[in-house]
């Protein structure tokens, strides 16, 4: 059952939010009446009592047999950090962690004392020996005094390297370890919390006076529910009420639907109305710091239980919300696609285990939803189980007590297995310039960017060579493959970063930020590039992009998709000359793009694709990977009707082409349509070896080998500007791809002024239009920049979406052509009137963010 969009990301408006927060601050700054008051130490004690089972499980849940691999980890974990503590040498708490100058090492020293603390405090009969073991535990409290008194408690010498770790790494580790030994700290160092407590106050630097700040770009989306949990449980453990209370209220606010016309407190990180996740400001962020927040947020349920703060049934709504239409069209067959996981991509353990963490969350919300949406909530775990080309293992959960839930679900035989969405589907989620587009066979997700959202995300030595991943690259899912042998750490470790699937580069070798700079950032403080500035960020982290139109139409199931390409906001404030003379900038290519978006076709048009500065240029109109071992074909036709050559570059205009991995069982069809006589393509397949380090320095330097397939249009240095046409058949036959010859799909223009197709066999016309004037495209004339599609059914009713996707439009005018047509239905800013020669159709775009309106007409 698909959660209603609206609906639910929209339950909790801010005003909401407000009226919600309102009796919490005024608790918390000594304002309530006292009549009022709940009893805050039986809502502490129900809040140390939830987190205790959070983190360490409970008897009922640990007695469990499902539950014994997951007890038995944290047995060995923390086995394997006692190990550790005994073998540490001078300038350690723990072996192969030196201390003094590494802010990674201190906070996972604090890491590891967790571990340890918490294998004392896991009930059941198979948990650790080490349980209520005081001795350790005591020596847990010890590693904390140390710690505090050699390389935390001094704030003038801390605060190095990344904010990150001194406002919530380590305050996380330390919150959780204060109440786990609750009970043996006031008996051994009764003093310890509160002096700890001082030290994390001190270290919100990016907060105010010691505490959340609202308006503090550090203090948003993900990073403000990690801070103000971490609060939640500092004031339960020693009694302060008012930390609690305004530690609830200052997190509300990460669950209003972000308005970006009216953002609060400046703040534009969170969810949006159309799904979409943004951190940092600009970053599409769903599978990385999304699924942080997710697990925040169904944390704050469970450990509010029970407790007078606030009516947490509300706040499953909204998170229900998001996992219906912000997660689940992101999740194809267990894998989280890339789009959404900024420098994430990087890193080896992704997809399939950056979807365990939403099943983990999802399981949890489950349990305290109520009627339908619990079992759709659980139909969903199990058809992520069931679906995922990969075993999800239980004990990688954070909770016992989930363990035990999920299988729970799994044995219920009432819940059917059901995605929450349709098989069939299209997502435009336009507020984070990203666009899904699903089938049963097969799912296509598009990254763009613009002037709203960035190009990438590099930081902290991940992603290193990130710079084409928002211009367009495109990642088709088939199904029934296991993804980590398409995409993941491996699809970025062997293709070029030039060469990325669906990316218009020019031919140039550019250089890492280690590389360029010999550090992880660039660093000038005196014209403010600092490892955590605005500047940082802004040009180097995660620039955006020059342009503004980026976006789409959708209708139904099917999109529309524009985007023209532009350079990165870096390129253009150094041509200013507003940037250091040092800082190195880099100059895109040129293209105007489309992508429409049908059933058995993605149909990609290329207009006005080339170099201003003369530079060769290359279009790759596919890359993928294959195992080395497996027997991958391209076979294909010329127009002339000769067979495909096999590879380099076509002789003669080409008809159609088939990639095939016979060991993965997958195939993918190429159609070429009309396109210019010199956009021929070159077919390549090559063995690639490298290391996974060339993309995350922090990477294992494993050696990865690679057939990587690339079907690409190249032109020379000083070569005239070039159009395109071609279509993408996920899971084609031969037989499918030779009736093309006389299939359904037309070319109805492709410039930079429009760009249309129109498919004969859904009665659909599809046109994006770039500049303004009117532009014509079958029976439609469109004014202006837009995004229109338009469907034809057998009774003559006509089905229209419109869309701006500049986001900066008042108003989106058309004409369609032939009798005049009354509206049937419309969504609200839609106005149908007659016009000689045909029907006029405005539309008030104003502040829609890109969203599609509708009409039908008769």
């Amino acid at each position: 059952m698909q959660l209603s969009r609206r609906t639910l990301l929209t339950m909790l408006p801010a005003s909401a939010l407000l009226a919600m927060a309102a009796p919490l601050r005024a608790q918390a700054a000594g304002q309530a009446d006292p009549a009022d008051s709940a009893d805050p130490v039986a809502n502490h004690a129900a809040v140390l009592a939830n987190a205790l089972a959070i983190f360490a499980g409970t008897a009922e849940s640990n007695a469990r047999p499902e539950v014994a691999a997951k007890l038995a980890a944290i047995a060995s974990t923390a086995r394997t950090r006692l190990t550790a503590l005994d073998g540490a040498g001078a300038g350690e708490l723990f072996k192969g962690l030196p201390l003094g100058t590494s802010d990674a090492n201190l906070n996972t020293s604090y890491q590891y004392l967790y571990e340890i603390a918490l294998a004392t405090r896991t009930p059941g009969p198979a948990a650790s020996d080490l349980r209520d073991d005081v001795s350790v535990q005591r020596r847990v409290i010890d590693g904390l005094t140390r710690l505090h008194e050699t390389y935390y408690g001094d704030q003038s010498k801390g605060y190095y390297g990344n904010w990150f770790n001194w406002e919530i790494g380590i305050s996380a580790s330390v919150s959780k370890t204060l109440v786990l030994l609750k009970d043996e700290l006031a008996a051994y160092r009764p003093e310890l919390a509160a002096t700890y407590l001082a030290s994390m106050d001190a270290y919100l630097r990016n907060g105010k006076d010691g505490d959340v700040d609202l308006d503090s770009r550090f203090h948003t989306g993900a990073n403000l529910a990690d801070i103000t949990t971490n609060r939640i449980l500092q004031g339960a453990v020693t009694g302060d009420d008012a930390r609690v209370a305004k530690a609830v209220a200052d997190q509300l606010t990460v669950y209003a639907t972000v308005d970006p016309y009216r953002p609060q407190h400046g703040v534009t990180d969170g969810f949006y109305a159309d799904g979409s996740f943004i951190q940092h400001d600009s970053v599409a962020y769903t599978g990385s710091y999304g699924k942080v927040l997710l697990t925040r947020a169904v944390g704050t349920v469970k450990i509010l239980e029970g407790t007078d703060y606030i009516d947490t049934a509300d706040l499953v709504a909204v998170v229900r919300g998001w996992v219906a239409d912000g997660f689940a069209p992101l999740v194809f067959e267990g894998w989280m696609m890339e789009v959404v996981k900024g420098r994430g991509v990087s890193r080896t353990a992704t997809g399939y285990t950056d979807v365990a963490v939403v099943v983990e969350a999802v399981v949890d919300l489950s349990g305290h939803a109520t009627g339908t949406d619990a079992g759709t909530l659980a139909g969903y775990v199990k058809f992520v189980r069931q679906t995922s080309k990969a075993a999800l293992d239980p004990a990688v959960f954070v909770s016992p007590v989930s363990v035990a839930r999920y299988a729970d679900i799994l044995a219920d035989t009432s819940v059917p297995a059901r995605d929450l969405g349709d098989a069939e589907s299209h997502t435009a989620f336009n507020a984070m310039d990203k666009t899904v587009h699903r089938r049963p066979g097969y799912a296509f997700a598009l990254a763009r960017s613009s002037a709203r959202i960035s190009k990438y995300e590099y930081m902290s030595g991940e992603n290193l060579m990130p710079w084409f991943q928002g211009d367009g690259a495109h990642y088709l899912y088939l199904a029934g493959q296991d993804q980590t042998l398409a995409f993941g750490v491996d699809y970025y470790t062997t293709v070029s970063p030039y060469q990325l699937a669906g990316v218009t580069a020019p031919v140039e070798t550019r250089g890492t930020v280690p590389g360029l700079y010999g550090t992880a950032w660039y660093d000038n403080p005196e014209r403010g590039f600092t490892s955590s500035s605005e500047s940082q960020n802004t040009y180097v982290y995660f620039p955006r992009g020059t342009n503004t139109l980026s976006g789409g139409a959708r209708l139904g199931t099917y999109g529309a998709v524009g985007l023209v390409l532009g350079d990165d906001v870096a390129y253009a404030a150094k041509q200013a000359g507003e940037l250091p003379d040092d800082f190195v900038t880099y100059r895109n290519a040129v293209a105007t793009k489309s992508w429409f978006m049908f059933d058995e076709e993605i149909v990609v048009l290329a207009a006005g694709v080339g170099d201003p500065a003369g530079r060769a240029v290359t279009t790759t109109l596919d890359s993928r990977i294959a195992a080395a071992p497996d027997t991958v074909t391209v076979s294909g036709r010329l127009r002339n009707g000769a067979a495909w050559p096999g590879s380099g570059t076509a002789p003669g205009p080409v008809s159609w082409l088939r990639y095939a991995d016979a060991g993965q069982g997958v195939s993918v069809g190429y159609v070429f349509l009309d396109g210019d006589r010199d956009s021929l393509p070159t077919v390549a397949l090559d063995t690639v070896t490298r290391s996974r380090r060339v993309v995350r320095t922090s990477n294992p330097d494993t050696p990865v080998t690679k057939r990587v397939f690339s079907l690409r249009v190249d032109q020379p240095a000083g070569a005239r500007r070039l159009s395109m046409a071609h279509a993408l058949v996920p899971n084609a036959t031969e037989g499918q791809l030779k009736a093309y010859g006389r299939g359904p799909l037309s070319v109805v223009a492709n410039s930079t002024r429009v760009q249309a197709v129109e498919h004969r066999g859904l009665s659909l016309l599809a046109a994006n239009t770039f500049t303004p004037g009117i532009h014509h495209a079958g029976r439609l004339a469109i004014e202006g920049p837009a995004s229109v599609l338009l469907r034809t059914e057998r009774d003559g009713t006509v089905s229209l979406a419109v869309a701006d996707p500049t986001t900066e439009r008042s108003t989106v005018s058309l004409t369609l052509h032939g009798r005049w047509l009354r509206a049937v239905s419309s969504d609200d800013g839609v106005s149908v009137r007659k016009v000689l020669g045909g029907t006029r159709i405005d539309v008030n775009t104003h502040q829609v963010h890109g969203h599609s309106l509708t009409a039908r007409l008769r």
